[in-house]
């Protein structure tokens, strides 16, 4: 079993920016690095990445058109220990992960997506109060989706591309599949 989710990454473009945001150092707080910034559509939780799961994602996938996704435009507080970047547009994908992934990994609760990038954790309340609200922002096209395992270390996690899928593409030609 692994510690698995899906997610979409940001463009270079993007984690370009994200680059530039100021990251004060601070006790009990811990900045996320480049090779961190993501958007996850799902939590899967210990799962076993087995065909099953990845004809399953490759199916969502190929019945999902590519979607604009919009960062930004200010960090803020998720909760009182987490510091993110707030994404727009991916609450129809996110969706049909969640339906396609239902039966696999069942939904325990009902949470509602709230896509976003995390920039810092907090190890106590109170580490985020204060943290500085540059604007930062842009949209680009979501045109795969990718299922990633995630190791878990005490200087923060480690990932591992298991899995990518195209979308299915908008722009068809004469209505045709392409």
């Amino acid at each position: 079993m692994s510690r698995l989710f899906v997610a979409v990454w940001l463009p270079p473009a993007l984690t370009g920016r994200l680059r530039t945001l100021d990251r004060p150092a601070r006790p009990g707080l811990r900045w996320t690095t480049e090779d961190q910034w993501h958007v996850t559509l799902r939590f899967l939780g210990e799962t076993a990445p087995d065909l099953d799961l990845m004809g399953v994602l490759a199916a969502a996938a190929g019945g999902s058109d590519a979607v604009t996704a919009t960062l930004g435009p200010r960090p803020t507080a998720l909760g009182d220990r987490v510091w993110v970047l707030p994404v727009d547009g991916l609450d129809g994908l996110a969706a049909g992960v969640l339906e396609a992934t239902r039966e696999r990994v069942p939904v325990t609760g009902r949470r509602r997506f709230r896509g976003h990038v995390t920039l810092a954790r907090a190890r106590r309340p109170g580490s985020l109060a204060g943290l500085p609200p540059a604007e930062v922002g842009g949209a680009w096209t979501v045109d795969t989706i990718t299922l990633v395992c995630s190791h878990l270390h005490p200087d923060g996690a480690r990932y591992e591309i298991i899995g990518t899928w195209p979308l299915r593409k908008e722009d068809r030609v004469g209505g045709q599949g392409g």
